[in-house]
Formats: C-alpha cells, structure tokens, sequence
C-alpha cells in the first residue's frame, strides 16, 4: 500500500480518537465549570467577585460544545476565558503588590484553564479531516503551545533555586568571644549558650568554601512513632560539653555520640509508654542541660538532665550514661508534684531543662484548649546537684516563689505556661522566660488581671529568689494563641547607636520587642495600635495592642505593618478550589491582626496563625555584624467557636483523648474550638505563596537587610505529594537558624529536604546539603580537633507532613 494510501486509511482512525478525547476534555471542561459557576453564583451572592461565576460558566458552555461536536465553539470560548484569567491575573496579582514568588501564584490561576485549552485546541487541529484547509487552527494551535511552553520554562529557570558562587565580601575577623557565650570548640545549651544567640565563633567554614561542605557523618537513633496517634517532631539541638555530643529523641531518650565520627558512645531509655505521648501536639524533646559539679571527681561529676514526658527528671553520668542516684531520689526529681495533673502527658517539658548558673530551669508546655483547669504554667528552679526544689514561680504565686505548697495543695491551675527555651544571664543573675496562654486559648472571660499580666509576656526572673523583676505583655488579653514561642535572646547589642545589655524578643506577632535586661524599659519605640472589637459573650478585647514599630514586622509578608489580607490572597491549584477558598474567605470574620473569635458559622481567620510569625526555633544574632536572622511562617488558620452543647468530645483527665477530637474541647469555658490551617481540599494553603519566610535585620536602625521565601515544592506539594520542583514559593517552616561569626546563616527548618547556608549580610544562597528526612530542628556547630561541623538532627514532624526519620547528620568541608 502506498504512503498515501496508508494516510488516508488512518485518517478515520485518528478522527475517532480525536472525537473520544475532546468528548472526555469536553466533560472535564463541563465538571469544572459548573462546579465553578455554582460557587462563583454563591461568591456574587455574598459580594464577592464575579470572576468565577462568569468563568466557570465559559467552560460549561464550552464543554457542552466539545461534547456536541462543536470543536469550533468550544476552542474560541476557551481560548477567550483562557485570555479574561490572564488579564484578571495580573489585574489582581498587581492589585496586591507582586509578592516574592509571584509567578507561582498566575501559574496556578491560569494552569488548569490553559492546559484544558491546549489539549483540546491540539487534539482538534490533529483530529481534522484534511488539515491542509484548517492551517489557521493548526498555526494557532502549535504557536500558542510553543509560547506557552516558553512562558513556562522560564518562569521555571527565572524562579529556580540555585546557589551562586563563592563570596566577595571581606572577612569579619571574629572577635573574642564574651563571658558566659559558647567558644569555638563548644555549644553548650540549645542555642548555644543560655543567652540564645544561636551563634559560633568556629571559623573554618566560610562564605568562600561552602560550597566544598559535605555530609560527613550520620547516626540514626531508632526512635521511631510507635503508633498512628502518637506525632513525633524531635526539634533537638545537640549539646556539645566536654568534647562529646549529648542528644535526646522524641521519647526522651539520651544519645552521646563522638563528635568527629557520630558513634553511639552510650544511649539511655527511660521507657515512655507511647500512651503518656498522646496528649502532645507533637513529641519533642529540645534539649538536654549539662552540669558539672565544682571540684567532683569520678562517676556523676559531670551530669546531663533530660526531662521525660510522664514527669521525670533524670541526672545522668556523662561518661556513662549510667543515673546519679544521689540526684533526686535514686536519680529522679518528681516533676508532677503539685501539679495536679489529670492525665500522664497533659503536662510536661518539652524544651526540656535550661541550666542559669547552678539551677535548672524547668518549664512546661500545658497541652492547648484542652481544659481550663488544666495542671499550673508554674515555673521551677532545682538545684542541679541535688535536684532540691529551690523556687517556683507563677502568675498567681507572685512573692510565694520560695513558699512550700501546703500539704494537698496544687499550683494554680491554668495558668500561663511556659513551653518553650528559657535564657538566662548567670553573671547580672537573671532568668528570663516567654510565656503562653492561660488555659483555653481563646476565651478568656474567667482570667484574673493577674493572669492577663503574664500572658504572653516576656518576664525577667530573679535567679536567686524566683520572683519577678520585671515584665512586658506583648498581647493584652490573648484571644488568638500568640504566646510567646521564640527564645529570649540576651546580650550587648547596638540599638539606635546606643550599645546597651538586652533582651531581643521575637513573638508570634511578628514584633521584634528589645528591652533594657536588667529593668525591662523597651530601647526602642512601640506603639499601640487599635485593634478590633466585638468580643464573645462574657469576654473582652482590649482597644489597642502592643506594636513594635522601630523594626519590621515579621509575621507575614516583611513590611513596616503588619500584613493584612484580602480577598486577592485567595489561592487554589484549579479554579474550583481558589473559588471555594475564596467563598470561605467572603464568610469569615477578619478584620486584621486581632480579629476577635466568633461563634458564627463561617468562624474567623487568624493570621498570622497559631505557628505565627517566629516560632520555638528562635532567631539568630550576628553579634559581630548587629543582625538579627529570623524565619517564619506565613499562615493562616481557620478558628470556629462551637457553642458547648455542641461539643461531643470530652477533655483528656474526663475520658477524652487528644488523638480522637474533631473539635478541642476547651473545657469549662461556653465553647469549645476548631483551628485548622486554612487549606484548600487539595491540602495546599488557602493564601497565595510565600507561606514561609527568612529576614535578616539591622539591630540598630531597624531596617531589613534581605528577606526571601524560605523552602521549596521539592518534597511537599498538594496532597503532600512530592513536585520535585525547586521553586521558592516559601513553606511553613519550624526550627530557627545557625549564623557563624564568619557571615553564614544555615537553616533547615522548611518543608524540604535541605539545609541551606545563606551569606548573612546579603542572603545569598551559597549551598545546599540534602537531608534524609524533614530538617525541622535549629542547627549548631563546634569545632573540634582542627575541623567545624555543622549538624542537625532530621526526624520530619508528621504535623507538617514532612519526611520522617530518625537522623542526626553532620557536616564539615572535604578533607
């Protein structure tokens, strides 16, 4: 059979194949676009665009045409709705400031519109009987797709995260390093040193040889979730004390490791039963403390103290790993005393203790919204010789600290907490402490004044006395879970040309606060700002909120004010779920910032959200160059007050289980709460990226250095699947970063594999390590026999869906 026979047998074969996938495109384009024009119908009806009504409607007309066999209808209508996004995009994308990473955002408007209008404009041209008379449609066709494939690769190459080369910069000679900070060859405590700079004088590792860095060794601890109801998140900085690296895992198990070659030395498991991990948003443990006894020889001389979940803490041999009996009793502080505790878990530390001078420091995270009778936010001081009880401080305890508990009596209950690390100053004999909620995070119509005044404060604590000596609520009344999750850092900083001892706080809100360390006088301006009213029934807000206004806010988008939203921000991967975001947006309370609770249907959206802003990971002080490193998330959560005879779930301590509640109790308060992340039913945030961020600031005049999204698609994308894209759209991100004095700033901490090595003073991407699973822990490093190492422990954290494992992973430069 000739060519041309052949040709034309085949033709009718290629019109048939042609006519079924335009009539399978047809009914796809039918699907979408009625489901669009009905929520787009339900948008206009509560004011909102019309876009989506008049879209969605364009596709069904051109779906039905495609089904019918109208190809030439159904292309034109197409190609016009395809043209109307396009404008309507960049209309709205300009309308609310082209955002980093702004391409991802028409990308996804327009995607799914220009793929269904490229298939079937291709299929239509391929499937036409003599393609010689439709040249129009064909050229149309394949320039339209070239174009748009050109459009796409380069927005691709444009966006792609790369790194550069090495750095320009001159380097910064480090100077000496100060009392009571860590040295080159040692980090102490969870950000260093109990001050919490999260800063190394090691020096090797420079912006110049980077990129040479390479994994050198990685340990895997075996500690893995023992169930589906327990989510392990380890978030721990090893301690480097003595020339060996001490770590604990999410169930409190201690490691010590050989710092040059990661070997297990010796390992200690205290035995938690998982049942006792339940109740945890996410199994921790941050940190381990190191002691060492003045002038004591042989076993115990030196110890590590871990605190374990069910209420234990532990003095154990450093060089063994073997318990200090005369630690405690038999080697054991009973944290649960007077704590009243209803359930193993409901309390506990999982920042684990701070060692300020001879004490260790204890705090606890209360689990939220559970009840508000929950166990005290009490925090206690022991010695760390001998595990005696030498303080105990609390909202309602104020001049008591030293007081015993009466017998069968409990710390006050509910009261604000303190969950994460804690600082202190050993020399000026100083603790200093982040507080959280009172019990219940968002109704507060029960909290005394006293409870108000600690809320989400910074307090400086005396580290003799246990009382307080000065304190700075950054939230008045906290209805929204803005406690305060970041480290306090302490030290001599510049501010507005004025060195000065300080105590630099970054909160949820995205302020970063600077205060006097020794008195608490703010060294830099903050503002009240009015904030919104309407308070639930029995409740109140307060008429303005505690804004500071001298530095940028970091709690979304970097910018002198706070980030407010807009119907603009509503995102989606299709038009469906953009508009189905959208009408969720139109039905929510949401005024700004400190939009107040509602027990209306539609509920409220917090933003920034329960994660914030900077969270427990902290940030990074560059005490060589004055700059603050902080990373954050960028999202919001849905919040919906359910009136109590709608609540089936019961508390934990009544019969309640964290794992099995659809709605948190929020017991012996009117409501309880449901506070999802806002995200769209393909699981990708409802607002537009970046949803995550890292800023460097000038201490001293306040202004951002750089800011870029931190995190990529690589790992997580919709439905948690994997894009292997490495575009910077920003991720949620928990853990904070290294800074070096020799100007590199690493971090972890995003929903991706990587750890990164940015230049402090540019933020430049110089290197990438990839980790074996999701890095949300803080970094640190050391220098030891001639050589630094960067490591980090890499366990994912299942709450943001990240790889998990159970990897300690260190780095250093090619030998």
């Amino acid at each position: 059979m000739p060519p041309s026979a052949r040709t034309a047998a085949a033709i009718p074969h290629l019109r048939l194949w042609a006519r079924i996938v335009l009539g399978l495109l047809g009914l796809i384009l039918m699907a979408l676009g009625g489901a669009t024009a009905w929520f787009g119908g339900l948008l206009v009806w509560e004011g909102g665009s019309w876009y989506y009504l008049l879209a969605g409607l364009g596709l069904l007309i051109a779906g039905v045409a495609q089904v019918a066999g109208l190809t030439r209808l159904s292309v034109p209508v197409q190609a016009c709705v395809l043209l109307a996004t396009m404008l309507w995009s960049f209309w709205e994308i300009w309308g609310k400031g082209f955002l980093p990473g702004w391409g991802a955002d028409f990308g996804a408007r327009i995607g799914v519109i220009a793929a269904l209008f490229f298939l079937s404009a291709l299929v239509a041209a391929a499937g036409t009987p003599r393609p010689l008379r439709a040249p129009g449609l064909l050229r149309l066709t394949a320039g339209a797709t070239v174009a748009a494939g050109l459009v796409a690769i380069g927005l691709i190459a444009f966006y792609w995260e790369r790194t550069v080369g090495p750095s320009d910069l001159a380097e910064i000679a480090p100077r000496p390093v100060p009392e009571g900070l860590n040295g080159p060859g040692d980090w102490p405590a969870h950000a260093g040193s109990a001050h919490g700079h999260a800063f190394t004088p090691a020096s090797q590792i420079t912006p110049q040889n980077v990129a040479r860095l390479t994994e050198v060794w990685r340990v895997q601890t075996g500690d893995l979730p023992p169930n589906d109801r327990v989510y392990y998140s380890a978030q721990n900085t090893p301690i480097l004390v003595d020339g060996r690296l001490f770590t604990c895992t999410p169930s409190n198990q201690v490691l010590a490791l050989d710092p040059a070659t990661g070997q297990v030395l010796w390992r200690f498991d205290p035995g938690v039963d998982p049942r006792h991990m339940e109740s945890l948003f996410s199994a921790a443990c941050r940190t381990v403390a190191h002691y060492t006894l003045p002038g004591a020889t042989g076993p115990c001389a030196a110890r590590v103290h871990v605190a374990v979940v069910d209420g234990r803490l532990y003095g154990l041999d450093a060089a063994s790993g073997a318990v200090c009996e005369d630690f405690g009793e038999n080697g054991i502080v009973d944290l649960t005393i007077g704590m009243g505790i209803q359930e193993t878990g409901l309390a506990s530390s999982t920042s684990g203790p701070a060692l300020v001078g001879d004490a260790l420091i204890v705090g606890q995270q209360v689990s939220d919204n559970q009840r508000r009778d929950a166990p005290s936010g009490v925090v206690r001081a022991y010695d760390a010789a001998t595990g005696d009880l030498l303080w105990a401080w609390d909202a309602l305890r104020q001049g008591q600290a030293q007081e015993p508990l009466a017998e069968g009596e409990v710390y006050p209950r509910g009261t604000p907490n303190v969950w994460n690390v804690i600082s202190g100053d050993p020399q000026a004999g100083l603790v200093y402490v982040g507080t959280g909620n009172s019990a219940n995070d968002h109704w507060g119509g029960t909290r005394t004044s006293e409870e108000d005044r600690f809320t989400s404060a910074v307090v400086a604590i005396d580290l003799e006395t246990g009382e307080t000596v000065w304190d700075f609520a950054t939230v008045i009344h906290d209805l929204w879970d803005y406690d305060i999750g970041a480290q306090p850092v302490v030290g001599d900083v510049t501010v507005a040309g004025q060195t000065t001892r300080a105590v630099i706080q970054a909160t949820k809100t995205g302020s970063l606060f600077v205060f006097d360390a020794a008195t608490g006088e703010p060294l830099t301006d903050i503002r009240m700002t009015p904030a919104p009213q309407g308070a639930l029934p029995g409740d109140w807000v307060s008429e303005a909120q505690p804004q500071s206004v001298h530095y940028a806010n970091i709690s979304g988008l970097p910018g002198p004010e706070p980030e407010e939203l807009d119907a603009r921000h509503a995102f989606g991967m299709t038009p469906l779920d953009a508009v189905m975001c959208r009408l969720e947006f139109q039905r929510m309370r949401y005024e700004g910032m400190y939009t107040p609770p509602t027990d209306d249907p539609g509920g409220m959206l917090l933003f920034p959200g329960t994660i914030g802003g900077p969270n427990w990971g902290g940030i990074g002080l560059d005490r060589d160059r004055n700059i603050v490193i902080s990373n954050h998330s960028r999202l919001p959560n849905k919040v919906v007050m359910v009136p109590r005879d709608q609540v089936a779930d019961l508390p934990v301590g009544m019969g309640g289980a964290r794992p099995d509640q659809e709605v948190a109790p929020h017991y012996f308060s009117p409501y309880g709460v449901d506070r999802p992340i806002w995200l769209s039913v393909l699981d990708v945030p409802c607002i537009a990226p970046p949803w995550g961020f890292i800023v460097a600031t000038d201490l001293d005049n306040g202004q951002i250095v750089w800011q870029k999204p931190l995190g990529t698609g690589f790992d997580t994308g919709p439905l948690a699947l994997p894009t292997y894209l490495k575009l910077p759209i920003g991720t949620a991100n928990i853990g904070g970063p290294l800074v070096t004095a020799t100007g590199l700033t690493f971090v972890a901490a995003s929903q991706d594999n990587w750890l990164r090595a940015y230049e402090t003073e540019t933020g430049r991407l110089l290197w990438q390590g990839r980790l074996p699973a999701g890095g949300q822990a803080s970094p640190m490093s050391y220098q030891i026999d001639g050589r630094q190492y960067v490591v980090i422990t890499a366990t994912g954290h299942e709450r943001l869906m990240t790889e998990p494992g159970d990897y300690i992973v260190a780095f250093a430069l090619e030998e």
